[in-house]
């Protein structure tokens, strides 16, 4: 643009034009340099600009922002709403940001660093915000020209908003490097798959990773405003944290602990667990004390105890991953109990069959006993069945109690299966102690 026009343009954005025509107004300041335009808006007030301010992409406001009177930006910042504020702080650096957060009021300023400082494990937390942000009417041309002036360098997509500052979909970098030069970007874009909110927590995150398998996932405000993207290196980085937690939790470990934490710290998160633990495991020891004359006259049950509660143990572990997946990924919920457990019950019936006649083979060579093959045979079966059931129930139920599924969930597994197990073998074998 030649001098004259930008000088012309400038003026035209006077108080009056900004008050009745403050998205017009918002476009013309976009064309412009952040300093031209900051020269002729700094003697007005805060509450004419305001109404600009929302409408301007972020990285416009910012630019013009750096370019104004410290005081006129702190006033400028107690007209609009914090959330609106975000995606333009998030464009400066820490030391101008701390700036004008130091001119604000104490109460505007605690909410600002209140939403700035996002929960650890929150998609505000590992997204990134420094965006390529365009409007819908910006070329290809336009967009590759500013995306070479600005500081992003790892832009695999172009982002583009709508009048309302609202995202509105994406376009490749390729595309739009490629495409006619005055093509608008509303041509070329496509549809945002999937985002997120900024306080949407890290296992909701992984798993919409994990489903739409994006490059870059958007994070978005409640009206939809684009706040920053979560690059794919971040969100490989979450779906491994997501799962490795998972992990340490079904095991009674704090998601917390690392490899290299303090042996102190490990016993603190560690031995809640291992004390409730020990309880379960009195609780099934119990429940063999119950059969002890049964296990005193027959022997051979003390040897074949292990071989039930071990094979149901393990067929509950299979029912407790699968149902873990399925609701850490929402293809299932707590309403679906009844299918799911049923599913498993048949599951378990069909294995518990099988098992039952491949170890009642192993018992027949060993014992040469018939009645000992019905004994084991029967209680494979219901202990597969039970530990099918269990290992779907305990994760839903946790849910229902509005707990995480994963929570130790293989404590309460192994507690369920081992006195199902005992008490199914012992019982069937005391009330079938004649054929033994």
């Amino acid at each position: 643009m030649m001098a004259g026009s930008v000088r012309r343009a400038v003026e035209a954005v006077d108080s009056r034009f900004l008050r009745e025509h403050p998205w017009q107004a918002a476009q013309k300041i976009e064309e412009l340099e952040p300093g031209e335009v900051a020269r002729e808006l700094e003697n007005l007030s805060a509450p004419i600009l305001a109404p600009v301010w929302r409408r301007l992409s972020p990285p416009a406001a910012a630019a013009v922002m750096l370019e104004l009177p410290d005081s006129l930006v702190a006033a400028l910042m107690s007209e609009l709403v914090p959330t609106e504020l975000l995606p333009i702080l998030g464009l400066l650096e820490e030391p101008e940001t701390e700036r004008y957060l130091s001119r604000l009021p104490p109460g505007i300023r605690a909410e600002l660093e209140q939403l700035m400082t996002y929960p650890l494990a929150s998609a505000g937390r590992i997204m990134d915000t420094q965006v390529a942000v365009f409007r819908e009417t910006t070329t290809a041309g336009e967009s590759i020209a500013a995306l070479r002036k600005s500081r992003i360098r790892a832009a695999r997509n172009l982002f583009v908003i709508n009048d309302q500052n609202q995202l509105s979909g994406s376009v490749a970098l390729q595309d739009a490097a490629t495409a006619d030069p005055e093509v608008p970007l509303r041509e070329l874009r496509r549809p945002i798959a999937a985002s997120v909110h900024a306080l949407t927590q890290r296992d909701e995150v992984a798993e919409v990773a994990e489903r739409y398998r994006l490059t870059d996932l958007p994070v978005v405000d409640l009206q939809g405003r684009l706040l920053g993207v979560i690059p794919d290196t971040r969100l490989i980085q979450a779906l491994q944290e997501d799962l490795s937690a998972d992990m340490q939790t079904m095991t009674g470990a704090s998601a917390e602990e690392r490899a290299l934490s303090s042996p102190l710290f490990a016993v603190r998160k560690r031995l809640p667990w291992l004390q409730i633990n020990l309880l379960t495991a009195f609780l099934a020891a119990s429940v063999v004390g119950l059969f002890e004359g049964t296990i005193a006259q027959f022997t051979a049950l003390a040897v074949l105890l292990p071989v039930v509660a071990g094979q149901s143990g393990n067929a509950g572990a299979q029912a407790l991953a699968v149902t873990m997946r399925g609701l850490v990924l929402r293809e299932i919920s707590p309403r679906q109990w009844f299918a799911v457990t049923s599913k498993e019950a048949q599951v378990g019936l069909l294995n518990g069959i099988a098992i039952a006649i491949t170890c009642g083979a192993g018992v027949y060579l060993w014992s040469r006993s018939l009645g000992l093959v019905i004994v084991i045979a029967l209680s494979m079966l219901v202990a597969m069945v039970v530990a099918g059931l269990a290992g779907a129930l305990v994760p839903i139920t946790l849910r229902r109690l509005g707990l995480d599924p994963a929570q130790s969930s293989s404590i309460v597994l192994t507690t369920v299966t081992d006195i199902a197990g005992f008490l199914g073998f012992l019982g069937i074998a005391t009330l079938l102690s004649g054929m033994l």
